[in-house]
């Protein structure tokens, strides 16, 4: 299921209910009312909507669920699974909205302290030395 609240702001949140490991997970995403997953989500909703009153037959105005469509539509309604990677991955953005760190770690990433730039310093030194080798080799090489 997926719930909509519209605010004034031109933002959609949208809420999906996902299965993990037999428990409930409601992932809450609010984006700009323009993207193409709001507009998306708005066309499912109201085919959602649109289909909800046909299937469901009116008697003096209760709604009343028949047995068969009733059961169909419990079963046809299951909750899409979640990964153990995609849960992990929700905690973590969890996690970093909670402590107020998601501005500190895109600081640090992008610094001298990064990973990314450890790595690229490392390969620069492996590379220099192999250079210096190189050079001696073929220095001490005379044809």
């Amino acid at each position: 299921k997926e719930s909509e609240k519209p605010k004034d702001s031109g933002k959609v949140t949208i809420t999906k209910v996902f299965d993990f490991a037999g428990e409930e997970v409601r992932v809450t995403k609010e984006v700009d009312s323009t993207s193409k997953e709001a507009k998306s989500f708005l066309k499912q909703q109201e085919k959602w909507q649109s289909a909800a009153p046909a299937s469901l037959p009116t008697v003096s105005g209760v709604k009343r669920p028949s047995g068969m469509s009733s059961l169909l539509g419990k079963i046809g309604s299951k909750k899409q699974k979640m990964s153990t990677l995609e849960k992990s991955k929700l905690d973590w953005e969890n996690f970093k909205e909670e402590e107020g760190i998601v501005e500190e770690l895109a600081i640090h990433n992008r610094g001298k302290d990064g990973y990314i730039e450890r790595k690229a310093f490392l390969e620069r030194v492996d590379h220099r030395q192999f250079e210096i080798e190189r050079d001696i080799r073929l220095s001490r090489m005379k044809p």
